[in-house]
């Protein structure tokens, strides 16, 4: 459907991980190995916070209708910023059209979001889904995807104040909607949210066959692993990176999330957690 790359750690320019690595986002854009497409040309979304801002700052975003391998201006920010804390996103879209207001990734005050799967037969429990948003947040939804609305869900059932259990009631929400309405598996993606803080990925299908996902092991363990290599020059101590799939072929450097599971990473470093039971 999509691949995304999320980066938490010391400030860093994002190009270093958007367009600079082997199988940089970029590029998995116009090639993806590992995605249910080849090619994810609809346009893409880059989100960030910037290198000065605080705790609950609101990140910037750029979204574009482009694709990502042909956009001068996502090379241009890319290059000029510097972040503790990016998404970037690239898009195939799967029913719902091409417009900027549909890319990835989904920003509510001091939250991102962003999402590769669906939500299956979406146009059946659309109305349900949605009309269950809270008022307040329904005026922010302002394109047509089905992530958007899960996003809001998470957002109304408290993703503020416990992160896991918002997305898990969210996703237990849709799976119910879609079962009533004869879908037996209504779920399919990887998901990434963040406060500006902790980053959590999420991997999860009602089918128990989600999208890939990876994460980086830590850079103290890679400096170990290969102490001549350069490009380790570049990432501090508490460096993470998550992406759909991995950004180089080096062994050991990328290690997979497992099904039905959370990946949660901060200062601290990262564990997993199960979350939900196919």
């Amino acid at each position: 459907m999509c691949r995304w790359l999320a980066y938490t750690g010391e400030p860093l320019r994002p190009s270093i991980l958007i367009l600079d690595t082997q199988h940089s986002v970029v590029a998995m854009s116009l090639n993806s190995p590992l995605g249910a497409e080849t090619v994810n040309g609809d346009g893409f979304g880059f989100g960030w916070y910037p290198e000065d801002a605080g705790p609950g700052s609101m990140p910037a975003t750029f979204r574009s209708i482009e694709p990502a391998w042909n956009d001068q201006n996502l090379r241009e920010i890319s290059h000029a910023v510097r972040s503790p804390l990016f998404f970037t996103h690239v898009r195939a879209a799967a029913g719902p059209p091409i417009q900027q207001t549909n890319c990835h990734p989904f920003r509510y005050e001091n939250w991102l979001f962003m999402h590769n799967g669906y939500i299956s037969e979406f146009g059946l429990i659309k109305r349900d889904l949605t009309y269950a948003v809270d008022p307040s947040l329904y005026a922010h939804i302002h394109g047509t995807t089905d992530s958007e609305v899960l996003f809001h869900l998470a957002l109304t059932l408290g993703l503020a104040d416990d992160p896991i259990k918002a997305m898990r009631d969210a996703i237990r929400m849709v799976e119910s909607a879609g079962n009533k309405a004869g879908n037996q598996f209504p779920m399919q993606g990887t998901i990434a949210v963040s406060d500006g803080e902790t980053l959590w990925a999420f991997r999860y299908s009602s089918q128990g066959r989600s999208r890939s996902l990876f994460h980086s092991a830590d850079i103290p363990t890679l400096r170990g692993m290969y102490p001549d290599a350069e490009r380790l020059s570049a990432f501090g101590e508490h460096a993470q990176v998550v992406v759909s799939e991995p950004l180089s072929d080096l062994p050991g450097v990328f290690l997979e999330v497992p099904e039905s599971t959370v990946a949660v990473l901060d200062r601290e470093g990262y564990r997993h957690e199960p979350f939900l039971e196919a």
